[in-house]
């Protein structure tokens, strides 16, 4: 263990990619990270929608997963899971959550934090029937969360569904559907030289979003 603390202790790096200039900071901060997504994804960033979804239950203990986002708009940023999984009931226990784009070789991560709400069965619906056959058929297989034996279990059960539904809509489990987390707060960080990177930061006011620079 020991060993491993010195070789943990070599790990730097200077960020050297740029900075932020508050006046180009776009007001709204959908907009702001819209154009920060494209640029991860033009970047070659594979899965730039890759996030880390933080959650608290009633225990008061967080957890953290990597999620997909599937969707975003004025509203929130959307993903979709199993609700009994141990995220879907943390997020019934408590409604608050936050998000996380660690965009590593562009030297940038947004931070997200808001309220999680339920998508509608019609929208769930509509995003489901998008899925390949083979996702559809792993969201009525898996319990997620549930202990399982061994993996053929799962293998054993997507057979026989896919024989199942073959040629046949495959229809959505009512136990498996949209978020949509409804942001309060973003934080966009560049990474700097020296460790003084650029950190804002957009907070609601009311109904207005304002910004300001944080120290790092």
């Amino acid at each position: 263990m020991e060993l491993m603390t010195k070789e943990l202790y070599s790990y730097r790096k200077d960020y050297k990619r740029g900075q932020l200039n508050p006046r180009e900071m776009l007001p709204d901060p959908f907009d702001q990270f819209s154009t920060w997504f494209q640029e991860a994804s033009n970047d070659g960033i594979e899965e730039p929608n890759a996030m880390i979804l933080a959650t608290v239950g009633n225990n008061h203990r967080p957890s953290a997963r990597i999620v997909l986002l599937k969707e975003s708009d004025s509203k929130g940023f959307i993903f979709y899971t199993n609700y009994q999984s141990k995220k879907g009931k943390q997020i019934d226990d408590n409604s608050y959550g936050a998000l996380l784009f660690p965009w590593h070789t562009i030297h940038r991560q947004v931070r997200i934090e808001g309220t999680i709400e339920r998508l509608t069965e019609v929208a769930s619906d509509k995003y489901f029937q998008t899925r390949p056959a083979g996702s559809q058929i792993g969201a009525w297989v898996s319990q997620q969360s549930k202990e399982i034996a061994i993996q053929e279990e799962l293998d054993k059960q997507a057979e026989i569904l896919k024989n199942k539904y073959k040629n046949k809509e495959i229809p959505r489990p009512h136990y498996w559907g949209g978020f949509r987390l409804v942001p309060d707060l973003f934080e966009f960080w560049q990474g700097r030289e020296n460790r003084l990177h650029d950190r804002f930061e957009y907070f609601l006011s009311g109904n207005e979003w304002k910004i300001r620079r944080l120290a790092p």
